[in-house]
């Protein structure tokens, strides 16, 4: 079966569990954001991330890809029954205790750090900028649909865990991070 259908040729796509939308639709910019946050991850794994942060970047690839889902999935949606995927409560309450644990292992911010570093943690704040983008585009689509209640949350606590996974990943490399001077 080839991967083209030319069902996205006149600029509409198909939602989980039916029913076709514009690809500029807001929904679509949503899950479509999330999609370019799981893709920065991925690269971000090839550029050497320590195995713990290796690990923990693998679980957040599996997790946006459920929150993809949730998001290309109305609320009312009741076709395909139990197979609709939604993003598990509490989502976002599981990545602090992996903040508070990678940020104990850092120096205290005294001052803003300029996003770079090694590949991995330059990568890594890439990520971060992207999810703080997704998160706009969740938080535009909540405004005109129900969304899953978690899912703002989780972004917002998601770009907080990128930020001191990028900061591990330079700590891990012995780079040491450049201040904002402001002049």
């Amino acid at each position: 079966m080839p991967i083209y259908t030319g069902g996205g040729d006149r600029g509409e796509t198909g939602l989980f569990g039916g029913g076709r939308v514009s690809k500029d639709d807001l929904r679509v910019e949503a899950y479509g954001a999330v999609d370019e946050l799981n893709a920065c991850l991925g690269l971000a794994r090839t550029a050497g991330l320590p195995k713990d942060l290796d690990a923990l970047a693998a679980r957040l690839q599996d997790e946006l890809f459920v929150l993809g889902a949730d998001l290309a999935t109305p609320l009312d949606t009741t076709a395909r029954g139990d197979r609709v995927v939604r993003l598990r409560e509490g989502a976002a309450r599981s990545l602090e205790p992996e903040i508070d644990r990678l940020d104990s292992r850092l120096p205290a911010l005294k001052t803003f750090i300029l996003p770079g570093g090694s590949p991995a943690g330059a990568a890594l704040h890439v990520a971060r900028t992207v999810c703080r983008r997704a998160e706009r585009r969740v938080v535009t689509l909540a405004r005109r649909e129900k969304v899953s209640e978690g899912a703002i949350v989780y972004l917002n606590r998601l770009s907080d865990l990128l930020f001191v996974m990028a900061r591990s990943a330079n700590a891990h490399a012995g780079i040491v991070e450049a201040p904002w001077n402001p002049r």
